[in-house]
């Protein structure tokens, strides 16, 4: 019943995007604003309670319905899983920015492209180079499909229902809200951390697999650590080394440059690599629904 539902919720978002995310974001923000000042005294306890309600309840929710549903119809649980997913995978969230930007490299329309990135990462970028352009829009998009696609479904699989899904994506929305907040935000951060830290490593290994095996190992061994974020790293240089790219690196500021530590072997960035990364994302989401099925069937048989 899970694969089934991968398979719809993916053929569904690709078929009708959800247009109403912005929506749901805003909602889910104005809660999360409501829950901090109504619990933020400066202790970790009260980010950990606030934390409790605003992602644990949500997922526990939605499993105490899921369990429902399955009593009364496992058609009617199949659609709750279908929707769930819909609502939390996002395939199509990071894939226009990205085609778009692929399009305006290959027309030559370099002005379009930095806006688009700058839309993208929601800075200005109108002194980005070219080059610097492709390698952002390859970075966002590994990024990304690990936190919109791969991430959930790894979590999805492994709790009961939509729950994991749901758990999953809550903890990186709060992150992104409350993991600055000091002592407030340290539950937020830690959750993350473990939630990611097996999520990243399976994310990296099928990048590794349907890419360059061994130059994908071999910079995330050498090279993750030295990214500003670690665990993110691991998807990055994994990403970087099984296309043979060169991510990372400084970055050309209008005050100088932004040191970055330097990702992946082989050529700098270039408009190939843009359509290599759409080929190296979708046959590693080939691969997870591929595995995923064997799985199923094994537990059957």
């Amino acid at each position: 019943m899970g694969i089934l539902a991968i398979i719809a919720a993916l053929v569904l978002e690709q078929w009708r995007p959800l247009g109403e995310r912005k929506a749901v974001a805003g909602a889910l923000a104005a809660w999360a604003d409501w829950l901090e000042r109504s619990f933020n005294a400066g202790e970790s306890r009260h980010g950990t309670i606030a934390w409790l309600i605003a992602a644990l309840a949500p997922a526990l929710a939605a499993l105490a319905l899921y369990a429902l549903l399955a009593w009364l119809s496992p058609f009617a649980a199949l659609l709750a899983n279908i929707a769930a997913l819909y609502l939390t995978l996002g395939f199509r969230q990071f894939s226009h920015f990205f085609t778009d930007i692929q399009s305006a490299v290959r027309d030559g329309d370099v002005d379009h492209a930095r806006e688009l990135i700058g839309a993208w990462r929601g800075e200005s970028a109108t002194h980005r180079s070219r080059e610097e352009v492709i390698r952002l829009a390859i970075e966002e998009a590994i990024a990304a499909s690990h936190r919109n696609v791969f991430a959930v479904l790894f979590w999805f699989v492994l709790l009961p229902g939509p729950s994991g899904a749901i758990l999953y994506r809550m903890a990186v929305f709060l992150n992104r809200r409350w993991g600055g907040k000091g002592e407030f935000g340290r539950c937020a951060r830690v959750v993350l951390l473990a939630l990611e830290w097996p999520a990243v490593r399976l994310t990296a290994a099928a990048f590794a697999v349907v890419g360059d095996f061994e130059d994908a190992i071999y910079c995330w061994r050498t090279q993750a650590a030295a990214w500003s974020d670690p665990t993110l790293g691991i998807v990055l240089a994994s990403g970087a080394g099984a296309l043979g790219v060169k991510l990372g690196m400084p970055l050309t500021e209008l005050e100088g440059l932004y040191p970055r530590s330097e990702l992946g072997l082989g050529e700098a960035a270039d408009a190939p690599f843009l359509d290599s990364t759409v080929g190296l994302l979708w046959r590693a989401l080939v691969l997870w629904v591929f595995v995923l099925i064997v799985i199923g069937l094994a537990r059957i048989f």
